[in-house]
């Protein structure tokens, strides 16, 4: 089964920097479509961001509005991992980070940010933003 392991999460100052790693393991990823999702406590799971299945060539990441232009996810296949790089952190960006994953054939098909989609998860890493 693929297993999937988070870390890098931890406590950070608002302005600060971070990056997740989510390594995998039984499967490579390069065929697997890959999100992050978060979940602060009392709020519902929601998708952060995701990225197309290794060989996509346009659109092949997509991000949350709240956190356009401060995140970027990417994929490292040799390493079999994927990242996600969080930059100008804000505190509402405190939460569990989780990453998840589905295996699809076809290169260029879009990633999901829908939590259903996803069948293989990650046990999550705690992100705080706090000065």
């Amino acid at each position: 089964q693929l297993q999937l392991v988070e870390s890098g999460g931890g406590l950070v100052q608002p302005g600060g920097s971070l990056r997740l790693s989510c390594a995998a393991s039984g499967f490579t990823l390069d065929a697997y479509v890959i999100g992050w999702f978060r979940q602060a406590p009392g709020k519902e799971r929601e998708g952060v961001s995701c990225i197309r299945r290794s060989g996509a060539s346009r659109n092949y990441a997509a991000y949350a509005d709240s956190v356009k232009g401060r995140f970027t996810i990417s994929r490292d296949n040799a390493k079999n991992t994927v990242y996600l790089q969080m930059n100008s952190l804000k505190p509402e960006d405190t939460a569990i980070y989780y990453c998840a994953a589905y295996r699809i054939a076809t290169v260029q098909a879009m990633c999901p940010m829908n939590l259903a989609r996803y069948n293989s998860w990650g046990q999550g890493t705690q992100v705080t933003v706090s000065s």
